[in-house]
C-alpha cells in the first residue's frame, strides 16, 4: 500500500502560505478541497464579480470530457500526454479515457510543487497512469523526461491535450514555436486538442465577462477565434473545427452558447496530424 501523503491544503507549521494558484483556484470553483486560503480567497473573488464563472468552468470540464471519449471511443487512441493537467478532481482524463479502454495510458505534467505532490497520491495505484514534472514553456526537456518516455511509445499515435494552459502562455513567449516543437514529436495519426479563452472582441456582455476573469486570473494572453485556429496550421481539423465550448459536438445537456455570455469566452479545437 503506498505511503500516505498529505493533503494539497496540508503545510508545515510555520511554513509560509503560498500564492494563489489558478489549478487550486479551479480546484476551488469546482467545488473541490485542494486548495489554500489565499486560492480561496481569489475564488470568491471571482465569483462576487463573475457569478456566472462556475458555468464557464463546468463547460471547460465537459468539454474535455467530450474530446477526450472522442480521442479513445472514436479514434481509437490508447496513450494521452495531459499538459497544465491541475489538481486530480471528478472525472478525470484517465477516469474517462480507461472506462473507454482500460488499457489507454494517462501522463499528466504538470509544473506545481502541490499538484505533484497530491496527483502522485492519488494515482499511486493506477500503473497506467504517471504524473510528471514539465513546463509547457520548455517542450525539449518536458519530452526528454524519463517518466514520459517510459509511458508513453512516439512510434504510435498520441492524444496531446492542451485544456486551459496556451492562453497562460504570453505572444512574447512565443505559444506557437512551443506548440510546434511538441507537435514535431508526435507521430502521424495523433491528435491535439486546446481549450483557449477568446477575447471578447465587440460583445460588450462578453467584454464585461472578459474584464473579470482578466482580473482574477491575472496573467492570460485572450485570443480570437483566428487565433487560436493558427495554432493548429498544418494539422487535419477535427469537425466542426475551432468553436466555442458549447459548440463542439454538444450533447443533450450541453449549455447553448445563448444562455450566458460567459460561455461565449472559451475555444475549444480537436486537429489530427497527418
Amino acid at each position: 500500500m503506498p505511503e500516505q501523503q498529505p493533503p494539497a491544503t496540508w503545510q508545515p507549521p510555520g511554513a509560509e502560505a503560498p500564492a494563489p494558484n489558478i489549478a487550486r483556484v479551479y480546484d476551488y470553483l469546482l467545488g473541490g478541497k485542494d486548495n489554500f486560503p489565499s486560492d480561496r480567497e481569489l475564488g470568491r473573488r471571482i465569483e462576487e464579480m463573475l457569478p456566472e464563472v462556475h458555468l464557464g468552468v463546468r463547460a471547460q470540464r465537459a468539454v474535455l470530457r467530450r474530446v477526450v471519449r472522442h480521442l479513445v471511443a472514436e479514434a481509437g487512441l490508447r496513450q494521452l500526454v495531459d499538459i497544465g493537467s491541475g489538481l486530480p478532481t471528478a472525472d478525470n482524463v484517465h477516469q474517462i479515457a480507461q472506462s473507454a479502454a482500460p488499457e489507454t495510458r494517462v501522463v499528466y505534467v504538470d509544473n506545481d510543487p502541490i499538484v505533484l505532490s497530491h496527483a502522485r497520491a492519488l494515482l499511486a495505484d493506477n500503473q497506467r497512469t504517471v504524473v510528471v514534472e514539465g513546463d509547457l514553456r520548455k517542450p525539449a526537456e518536458l519530452l526528454a523526461d524519463p517518466g514520459l518516455r517510459a509511458h508513453i511509445d512516439f512510434e504510435q499515435p498520441v492524444g496531446l491535450l492542451l485544456c486551459g494552459i496556451l492562453h497562460y502562455v504570453l505572444d512574447e513567449e512565443e505559444p506557437a514555436r512551443l506548440l510546434r516543437e511538441l507537435v514535431d514529436a508526435l507521430p502521424s495519426g495523433s491528435y491535439v486538442f486546446v481549450h483557449h479563452l477568446l477575447a471578447a472582441g465587440d460583445d460588450p456582455e462578453a467584454a464585461a465577462a472578459e474584464a473579470v476573469l482578466r482580473q482574477g486570473v491575472g496573467r492570460a494572453q485572450f485570443r480570437s477565434l483566428e487565433q487560436v485556429a493558427a495554432f493548429l496550421d498544418g494539422l487535419e481539423l477535427v469537425d466542426p473545427g475551432v468553436v466555442t465550448v458549447s459548440e463542439w459536438r454538444p450533447e443533450a445537456d450541453t449549455p447553448a452558447l445563448s444562455d450566458n455570455p460567459v460561455l461565449r469566452l472559451a475555444a475549444a479545437a480537436v486537429a489530427r496530424k497527418p
